[in-house]
């Protein structure tokens, strides 16, 4: 018997008279069933599966049969463009039962939510920002709002896990659930993953409520996939701007560096091109996806803002500048076409480098046998302790420590801290006046008082560090976008230009006292140097499979001729490297070349241990090899550093650690470090730079000897 019986009959007959359904997806059958029982829920679907509706429709079914006079269903969407994506969408299939359902997000009127407060819909959309700023404001009674919400589906939640949002949102739903009545029910709507039942556990939190995954069998379909090589990117624009012509296409680039330089290829060879990236003008952003959707000959070139379920229409093709950091990611994207009867799915990869051309082969092939990404849940996530523990204090004038203790330690990703830490954390934040004890309770300090209070401490309610940004204005006002600090301090009034939005502009004056720019029209830009100042590196599942790429002579139909002569001629050029029994060292150009393929955390960790051994020696690690320069750096010397490296004493040796632990950069990884104490600073830079547990297991496999 399908699900769709057991949905309430106003429903029932809606999504057959009003959408003209005949019946419903198995992703959507499983689910209904787990979440009409009560379950929490992951339900697993590729881009355009039928998630939404496998978990709206039984969400909305329960409204109906459960009547509420408060938010009986919250959605939550990791980022605002979503939201507003699945507004129209969302809302009809609450008007269509006779329910209402309500957006709100950091552009929501306040009028509007005035309104709202007066008389709440049913259907609460919104951020997690947001849902923090609800809990803090003086004008909401959460109590009163979220008294009877009964569900919760976190949209695109494989995005948010293991991540200082993910962190945030699980605080704040169990602040949340604290207000209802009920044992929150949880559905999360994710993309293939690696291990869903890890994240089905991190989303429950302290729900009783059993949990299931919903993974229905994927039909087999074809792909088209190409990977072109080309080694100019004046080149790889032309060639897509071929590509793109006469139909809907993405184009996704993996810096905004790049986006702004293949749209102006594009746009000077006809096609017509709009830019999407976080820098660009929301409003600019908005143009581009209205005029887009209605269009069926256009181009969208963009970093991976279009990456989550923002729906542009059916989608013809999907380009791809270089190859996506994860098999997730060029899953992600390539879902976004084959969705019309009888389309394919697809994806062709413009390659400029070599690295570009491996990496997309690497990609492929994981994914073709089925592997993904593991999202990874940190429990020790300082970053979101310290920004919990400054909006308790701002929510409710003060927090007491113990009952501040009492919820963040049942937050799953701060489980690893222990109370002694949290204790000394917050003896530090006193000393540091970051808070202020006082009736025994924290009170906001002068320091965070000076950093987060202004704007009526807006900037403290998001949680992802935004760096400082500049408003780049045209002459007579007109907003183009943003450039970041470390961008704007290279800039020179009057000789400096630069790609914005796909066009040319020059810098006409840059006004620190309230962050503009100032710029025109330009007859030709130059590439900015945009953000990326914290290295990107790739897992070592993906450089392993790069390896095995290179140590086989399997054949790929999906390359151009360009590109397999490419791959055959890394082949040969390292053949002697990767063979087996090979130590992966060559020496030339008076550098010692150890070719790892191991990641760029794992290289980043051998870089700094083999450091300690051999003084004097510089070593520049990337995600493939090691390369090792100095007067006195001969091979013998070298063997006896990792000889050395791979004995149990050097990974016991705490002190030696801490000594690179303390010299690692000082990279700004979020906005809540300067409040953190030393050591935590210094654990949450070595949590993203170094893999010591990575490291140490890869020392153990590896079989070659020198």
């Amino acid at each position: 018997m399908s699900v769709f019986s057991r949905f309430t009959p106003r429903l029932q007959e809606a999504i057959v008279a009003r959408l003209g359904w005949t019946s419903l997806r198995p992703v959507q059958e499983e689910a209904g069933v787990a979440i009409l029982e009560g379950n929490n829920v992951v339900v697993l679907a590729p881009t355009a599966g039928g998630k939404t509706e496998a978990s709206m429709f039984p969400a909305i079914s329960r409204l109906v049969d459960e009547p509420t006079d408060t938010v009986g269903v919250l959605y939550v969407a990791p980022i605002k463009a979503l939201l507003n994506n699945q507004a129209d969408r969302l809302g009809l299939y609450t008007e269509m039962v006779g329910l209402h359902r309500f957006v709100w997000h950091g552009d929501t009127p306040d009028n509007d939510r005035r309104r709202f407060l007066r008389e709440p819909s049913e259907l609460l959309m919104t951020t997690p920002e947001s849902l923090e700023v609800m809990l803090v404001s003086q004008r909401v009674d959460a109590a009163k709002l979220f008294t009877d919400l009964k569900l919760v589906v976190v949209d695109e939640v494989h995005a948010v896990a293991g991540t200082d949002r993910g962190a945030h949102l699980m605080s704040v739903l169990e602040r949340i659930r604290k207000l209802s009545r009920h044992d929150l029910q949880r559905v999360g709507l994710s993309a293939t993953v690696g291990n869903p039942e890890e994240i089905l556990h991190w989303l429950q939190g302290t729900s009783q409520r059993p949990g299931v995954v919903v993974d229905p069998p994927k039909p087999l379909s074809r792909k088209q996939l190409l990977v072109v090589y080309r080694p100019d990117l004046a080149l790889i624009a032309e060639e897509a701007a071929r590509s793109a012509r006469g139909v809907k296409s993405l184009f996704f680039c993996q810096s905004r560096a790049t986006a702004e330089a293949v749209a102006s290829h594009m746009r000077r060879a006809g096609t017509m091109v709009y830019v999407h990236h976080s820098a660009v003008s929301r409003e600019e952003r908005l143009i581009a996806e209205e005029q887009f959707h209605h269009g069926s000959d256009a181009c969208i070139v963009c970093t991976s803002t279009l990456e989550l379920g923002i729906d542009v229409g059916d989608l013809d093709r999907v380009l791809q500048s270089e190859a996506p950091d994860t098999v997730s990611s060029f899953l992600q994207r390539m879902g976004r076409t084959g969705r019309r009867e009888g389309q394919v799915a697809n994806t062709t990869f413009f390659c400029e480098t070599t690295d570009g051309v491996l990496q997309a082969i690497a990609l492929i092939e994981l994914a073709k046998s089925g592997w993904v990404e593991h999202v990874s849940v940190n429990e020790r996530c300082w970053p979101v302790l310290i920004h919990q523990l400054l909006a308790m204090s701002l929510a409710g004038d003060g927090v007491a420590p113990q009952p501040a203790w009492e919820h963040l330690s049942r937050v799953p990703d701060l489980r690893g801290i222990g109370r002694e830490e949290f204790d000394r954390l917050v003896d530090w934040m006193i000393h540091d006046e970051s808070f202020v004890a006082t009736g025994g309770r924290l009170v906001l300090g002068p320091k965070a008082e000076r950093r987060f209070g202004r704007r009526n401490f807006m900037e403290l309610f998001a949680v992802f560090s935004s760096p400082q940004s500049y408003t780049v204005q045209t002459g007579t006002g007109q907003s183009l976008g943003t450039l970041n600090q470390e961008f704007v301090d290279r800039l020179v009034e009057g000789v400096t230009c630069f790609l914005l939005g796909g066009r040319a502009w020059a810098v006409l004056e840059v006004r620190h006292d309230d962050r503009r720019v100032v710029v025109g029209p330009a007859p030709r830009g130059k590439q900015p140097t945009w953000g990326g100042f914290i290295p990107q590196f790739l897992s070592e599942a993906i450089c392993r499979k790069i390896r095995d790429v290179l140590a086989c002579e399997d054949i790929y139909n999906y390359l151009t001729p360009e590109a397999a002569a490419l791959l055959a001629e890394r082949r040969d050029a390292l053949a002697r490297l990767i063979a087996p029994g090979s130590p992966g060292v060559d020496i030339a150009d008076s550098e010692i070349r150890w070719w790892t393929f191991a990641g760029g955390r794992v290289n980043t960790t051998l870089r700094y241990g083999l450091g300690r051994l051999l003084d004097g020696v510089q070593i520049i690690p990337d995600n493939f090899l090691l390369r090792l320069r100095g007067d006195d750096l001969t091979f013998p010397r070298f063997q006896d550093a990792v000889a050395a490296f791979r004995s149990p004493a050097v990974w016991d040796d705490e002190g030696l650690w801490n000594g690179i632990f303390d010299s690692l950069p000082g990279y700004r990884l979020s906005k809540f470090q300067p409040l953190m104490p030393p050591w935590v600073e210094r654990e949450v830079v070595a949590r993203y730079l170094p893999d010591l547990t990575g490291a140490k297991r890869w020392l153990g496999e590896d079989q070659t000897a020198f």
